[in-house]
């Protein structure tokens, strides 16, 4: 079964080179599994299994026999479909001394040299103009057409005693030779959609390695991809969803897969903003529970913030607490701060124990070291929006925010397990 989950991931991941198609491919799977799909802008039925999505953006919900709007809660996983990258300019037409180039933008706290050298393809959303009327599309290129060179060594004899790349002057990807092609970019995007330029009205478009996700290791006890932080998460906690036969009475389990984590999650489809809020509110109002009602059931729910976590680093031990070593293929990760840059607590951190035990599923404990500044998650900012108690929890990994990353072959499935055991829980 783990080799199934495994390899589903892997094939997810290599099919959902952007958020929206991560959110795509999410709402096709639910579909698939017999979920009723709405448009956010509709009213939503009083279906038992409810999918909504747009953009980068995934809610999915599946109720209780019997809901009782006064003893009404939430199990709810939170997880994001974006992940660092280089994207793709207004006006990205430049070049120089013969070169045809790409302008690009760093996204979220991207490791910068891990984009050198590579083969990359293409993908997002294009909104092209169909007379009156606009139309978006989603563009995905897996085919090398883009690369990032590195300076080499004979003109910078010091590289490896420190690499330091300028944003805005040496990352700008190769992509032909020739003068600059003013409209290039345009006619190109129109090409690969079938459309003319003139028809293509903007784009959120973005460089993706081409390289396909592997399985690794003497005894393939590793894998290896791109966006691992966070559709690995995002992959679970669809598979955790669908696989839920029927969540215990009173009880709505619901999965919100949200953008724009890696910027901070300040927008209309990130964690900072009423969408989560107001999804819940309306999958609750589908029940009949009034507003007092709904206020009353935050508190008695729970929500799991799933995104990756460090595992110990075997040439820098030193960057990691002494005592909270992670390790690859140990269970999902209860990650915790003093500071509440993760939102778990010693009540959340025993709930998530609790549901891994009951699969038979091992978990561990991360503390970041005290004197290195510690990331965070949607955990803290779901827990203040909604006041609703948030554990964050992950699989590890090394090479988190690299264009390509590495995780344990076994942890896919324990997180999905443990996840499904938390939705499915009362």
């Amino acid at each position: 079964m783990s080799d199934l989950i495994l390899d589903g991931l892997l094939a997810w991941i290599d099919a959902s080179p952007s958020p929206y198609h991560a959110a795509h491919n999410a709402s096709n799977d639910l579909v698939d599994a017999g979920f009723t799909k709405f448009e956010n802008s509709a009213q939503w039925g009083d279906s038992d299994r409810v999918v909504v999505s747009w953009g980068g953006v995934v809610v999915a919900a599946v109720f209780g026999n019997r809901i009782n709007p006064d003893r009404l809660q939430f199990r709810l996983i939170g997880a994001h479909t974006d992940s660092p990258n280089l994207r793709v300019k207004p006006n990205p037409d430049v070049g120089s001394v013969g070169y045809r180039q790409l302008g690009v933008e760093v996204y979220g706290g991207v490791l910068l040299n891990s984009w050198l050298d590579r083969d990359l393809g293409l993908s997002g959303r294009v909104v092209v103009r169909n007379g009156t009327s606009r139309e978006t599309l989603l563009l995905k290129i897996d085919k090398p057409v883009l690369r990032v060179s590195q300076l080499a060594i004979h003109l910078d004899r010091e590289v490896n005693e420190g690499l330091k790349l300028d944003r805005q002057s040496h990352l700008s990807p190769i992509w032909g030779l020739g003068d600059v092609d003013e409209g290039g970019f345009r006619s190109f995007v129109a090409e690969q959609l079938g459309v003319e330029s003139s028809q293509v009205c903007s784009w959120d478009v973005m460089c993706h390695d081409l390289t396909a996700s592997a399985v690794l290791g003497r005894h393939e006890e590793l894998y290896a991809a791109p966006r691992i932080d966070n559709l690995a998460s995002c992959h679970a906690a669809v598979q955790a969803l669908q696989e839920i036969e029927t969540p215990a009475d009173d009880t709505i389990s619901v999965i919100a897969l949200f953008d724009h984590e890696e910027i901070g999650s300040e927008s209309s489809s990130g964690a900072r903003g009423p969408m989560l809020a107001n999804a819940l509110e309306r999958l609750a109002t589908t029940r009949s529970v009034t507003r007092d009602q709904f206020l009353r059931a935050l508190t008695r729910s729970w929500c799991v913030s799933a995104d990756g976590a460090h595992a110990v680093h075997p040439n820098y031990v030193d960057r990691h607490e002494p005592e909270h070593r992670v390790i690859l293929n140990g269970g999902p990760v209860i990650k915790l701060n003093a500071n509440v840059r993760y939102a778990t607590d010693a009540e959340g951190s025993a709930l998530f124990q609790s549901a891994c035990r009951d699969v038979g599923v091992p978990f561990q404990q991360y503390a970041h070291r005290t004197d290195l500044a510690c990331g965070s998650t949607i955990g803290p900012i779901t827990a203040a929006q909604l006041g609703m108690s948030v554990v964050d929890v992950g699989s590890a990994q090394l090479s988190m925010h690299s264009a390509r990353e590495l995780g344990g072959a076994a942890d896919p499935q324990y997180l999905t397990s443990a996840l499904g055991a938390f939705l499915a829980s009362d």
